[in-house]
């Protein structure tokens, strides 16, 4: 007598699990995707370089060491180098970040 009703509180207990895992996945399915990859900086060049803006450019902190910029700037280089199919302006303005990290920065009236 108690085996049926046993087993049909293990069957109520196994639709009311399935239930909820039904419902969990499907909301698990319908979030907002997000992306695997880190987020970057979405925006354009300012008209004066700063040191955040460097930092932003080389992917490193605007306090780091000078061994740290370089490795940082050889890095980048190698992904937008102009003999490897990069831009000239993107070369330049990385040219532009790693000087302005290491101080050497001039500010003229040079476009690229």
């Amino acid at each position: 007598m108690v085996a049926p009703i046993l087993a049909g509180v293990a069957v109520a207990a196994a639709a009311y699990a399935s239930k909820y895992g039904i419902e969990a996945w499907q909301a698990f399915k319908a979030r907002p995707p997000r992306p695997k990859f880190r987020k970057f900086y979405e925006g354009g060049f300012q008209a004066a370089m700063t040191r955040r803006e460097a930092a932003l450019i080389l992917g490193v902190r605007e306090s780091v060491a000078a061994e740290k910029v370089k490795e940082a700037h050889r890095r980048v280089m190698v992904a937008n180098h102009p003999d490897a199919g990069g831009s000239h302006y993107l070369a330049s303005k990385i040219n532009e970040a790693k000087d302005m990290m290491l101080g050497k920065s001039k500010s003229s009236g040079f476009p690229f």
